[in-house]
């Protein structure tokens, strides 16, 4: 596949095969070590919910583990 990356004034825009083409108007980047990842953006939120439903039934019991609030002076 042949892909590539332009420049467009200061922005550069990659450029995807066809074989790569997407079908949504609008996508999720994110970067994942020396990866950038693109998804096609879900249309509703009825995605989001169908990735909680497989979740693990334990999935956080044991809490994230977070450090306690940072006490802090208003202004």
């Amino acid at each position: 596949m042949k892909s590539g990356v332009i420049r467009s004034g200061n922005t550069r825009a990659a450029l995807l095969a066809k074989a790569l083409r997407l079908t949504a108007d609008q996508v999720e980047i994110s970067s994942e070590s020396n990866d950038i990842v693109l998804r096609e953006r879900p249309a509703s939120a009825v995605a989001v919910f169908d990735a909680l439903v497989i979740m693990p039934v334990d999935f956080l019991t044991g809490g994230r583990g977070d450090s306690p609030p940072q006490i802090r002076e208003a202004f």
